[in-house]
């Protein structure tokens, strides 16, 4: 394999190089950074260069808990490919999770890598986060996280084929809040003809109102001592930003149970409508979506917690829905402890119920749906949050964590890894993953596990407690959504 691939955007020449089995293209502007006049704006073009311009290092990431400020060039995107010079290969757009707090295209454990060896051109996006990225300031736009995002997919549509990839050809692919901003595309005007198939694994089930956004936003301001945020630097911002984080108000509702006081704000006009509502009306105009979640979704959540007695639980459960109690909890699930139960309730509401739920709204509105099930597990952490996400990137024993459990655990991580890749990449390239469509009857779920099986939605236990909520907008305590 040669090194130091070129390719030309609509900005400039770029120079990547060679990544194992492919070529990778790192720190590649797809707008111009978020700061000065365009700091809580909307993204503006990047702006062209002459000569060659190196892109073998990743871009800085926006300012989060684990990424500290260095520099102001967030908006950066890395591309990975088998091939520059091929010819319409499928598209992934990775839109990483990360609590709408953080997000990095160098994280190793999203490394593009091992997707793209499969047969795909890989994209993986930086988009400004906490309140950057989606603090409600008055004269400037909500939802500037999805905003930029937007901005990397009509990047991919004008650039994508000088990497060897299909514009006509893009799935949106997201984790956790990546999956949660994936299903606020899916309904924005603004990405209509950007998306041809989504992935979306654990969509939380949290989408706030612009008075809840507004009264976070308060918070913030209080802690960072000024009204005027636009005058506070990055740094100092997310100092207050994390300071609130762990002094949520009680008003917010069932949101002070997440690590996050963010998440997309349906203010009407460029979020016009929660996704579930915005998907069984039809706004995703067709196009197939592959939904999953894993098993224990809220373990590493709810493992913050510590033990927990019954009188609490009951008193969190009732917080999370007025149409859920711990009763029909106790009925569903006998003999759990009051912990399990905690864990079981949380995962259901932010993550398990919200992602069935937008599978029933999506094949309502007609879209063709995939749905699946991570159970497979290596330890006591189990089939927890983000582990389909490190399986398919293939990225899960960075750290040596299933080969120290073992020879079996290692054949069996490996078999699941390359299953579960190529499914995903089926789809992105087809739109069908290779097992049945989910429907309302049969309810048909790809359940990934030492042996995968398609069977019946497994946790319709769980689905049966929740059949009357609703999921729409989070308001304030007190205020009609």
């Amino acid at each position: 394999m040669i090194g130091r691939p070129r390719a030309r955007t609509a900005t400039g020449l770029v120079e990547g190089e060679a990544q194992d089995e492919v070529f990778a293209f790192r720190g590649i502007p797809f707008a111009a950074p978020p700061i000065g006049a365009n700091r809580f704006g909307e993204p503006r073009p990047a702006a062209p260069w002459d000569g060659v311009r190196d892109v073998s290092a990743f871009g800085t990431a926006p300012p989060g808990p684990q990424a500290p400020t260095t520099g102001d060039d967030w908006l950066t995107l890395a591309v990975w490919t088998p091939d520059p010079g091929a010819a319409r290969l499928p598209v992934l757009v990775w839109i990483t999770g990360g609590a709408y707090l953080q997000c990095s295209t160098a994280n190793p454990h999203f490394d593009g890598a091992r997707l793209a060896a499969g047969g795909a051109v890989v994209v993986s996006v930086n988009y400004r986060v906490g309140a950057e990225g989606w603090a409600h300031l008055d004269g400037h736009p909500d939802n500037r996280g999805l905003l930029d995002q937007i901005a990397a997919l009509r990047w991919v549509k004008d650039n994508i084929a000088a990497f060897g990839g299909d514009p006509g050809n893009v799935t949106v692919y997201g984790q956790s809040a990546g999956a949660g901003s994936c299903a606020a595309l899916l309904v924005m005007p603004r990405a209509a003809g950007l998306i041809d198939r989504a992935v979306l694994q654990s969509l939380p089930g949290t989408y706030f109102t612009p008075a809840l956004a507004a009264e976070v936003t308060g918070h913030i301001r209080a802690e960072a001592g000024t009204p005027d945020l636009t005058d506070v630097s990055p740094a100092r911002l997310l100092a207050a930003v994390m300071a609130v984080s762990e002094r949520m108000d009680p008003r917010w509702g069932p949101v002070v149970h997440t690590p996050t006081p963010f998440s997309p704000v349906v203010d009407g006009e460029i979020l016009p409508v929660a996704p579930w509502a915005g998907l069984a009306a039809g706004a995703a105009n067709g196009v197939p979506l592959l939904l999953g979640h894993t098993r224990d979704d809220a373990r590493l959540l709810a493992a913050r917690l510590g033990p927990a007695e019954d009188a609490e639980v009951a008193t969190l459960i009732t917080g999370l829905a007025p149409t859920v109690d711990a009763a029909r909890y106790r009925v569903r699930f006998p003999g759990s402890s009051a912990t399990a139960l905690r864990e079981i309730a949380l995962g259901d509401w932010l993550l398990r119920m919200p992602t069935l739920r937008l599978a029933e709204a999506a094949q309502a509105g007609g879209s063709p749906v995939w749905m699946s099930e991570l159970c497979w597990e290596y330890g006591p952490e189990g089939a927890c949050h983000m582990l389909d996400a490190s399986l398919v990137f293939g990225t899960t024993d960075l750290a040596g964590a299933v080969t120290s459990a073992g020879p079996e655990a290692v054949e069996q991580h490996g078999a699941l890894s390359e299953l579960m890749r190529r499914e995903y990449l089926a789809f992105a390239a087809t739109g069908d993953p290779g097992w049945a469509a989910f429907e309302p009857l049969g309810r048909a779920t790809r359940v990934y596990d030492v042996v995968s099986t398609v069977e019946r939605y497994p946790e319709e236990r769980s689905a049966a407690v929740w059949r009357d909520h609703r999921f729409d907008v989070v308001d304030l305590l007190g205020t009609d959504a």
